[in-house]
């Protein structure tokens, strides 16, 4: 005779009534809350007004600002450097390879800002460079290379003659160059001249015209 096989269990439907609270199933005690505790906290985001801020702001830029002061007063941090000229140029006349001019005559707002004598490929260069009275770069080369070759070296091989023009009794070129540079140049048969920078064309025409 088999044992006797446990009927199926259908689980009882716990679905309340409607309109009633669903049954707690784990057989435990119903939560309960408790009316009387007091709502979470939510934590306001803090806002800085714009008079906080700009105080702030004014804080850190005061310092930066005496510090810049300073720099420029005391220090010169404005001013680029200068230098003395003479022993380039001493050393290009010891050397004899071309006939060496130097300015006469500019005004103390002129500064020398570099100055060398070199032997290159093809012979010398007297570079000078100046700071003028508006804060713009020029450039005196004074050369014993042949033009053919220094001009599109200095100037680019694009750059062409503009026309003439007479300072101290010297017939120059006006030559465009690099960018927004121009030039002034003086042919001669033992060196050519050049003067070359961003600065204004009278500016151009005052440190030519100042050779000597």
């Amino acid at each position: 005779m088999e044992p006797a096989q446990p009927a199926d269990r259908v689980p009882a439907d716990r679905t309340p009534p409607d309109g009633q609270p669903p049954a707690d199933v784990s057989g435990g005690e119903p939560a309960v809350t408790d009316p009387t505790a007091p709502p979470p906290v939510v934590s306001a985001k803090s806002e800085r007004s714009p008079k906080d801020m700009a105080i702030s702001l004014l804080v850190l830029l005061v310092p930066i600002a005496l510090l810049l002061a300073f720099y420029r007063g005391f220090l010169g941090g404005d001013q680029a450097a200068t230098v003395d000229p003479a022993p380039a140029i001493e050393q290009a006349r010891s050397a004899n390879v071309f006939p060496v001019s130097q300015p006469q005559g500019l005004g103390s707002d002129w500064s020398t800002v570099s100055a060398r004598y070199q032997t290159v490929e093809g012979g010398a260069n007297l570079r000078l460079g100046y700071l003028t009275p508006e804060g713009r770069g020029v450039q005196l080369l004074q050369s014993s290379v042949p033009a053919e070759r220094l001009l599109p070296a200095e100037l680019t091989s694009e750059s062409q003659p503009q026309g003439p023009t007479e300072l101290a009794g010297r017939t120059w070129q006006l030559y465009t160059a690099r960018g927004n540079q121009q030039a002034l140049v003086l042919l001669e048969p033992t060196r050519t001249v050049i003067v070359v920078g961003d600065a204004r064309d009278n500016e151009l025409r005052e440190l030519a015209g100042s050779l000597r």
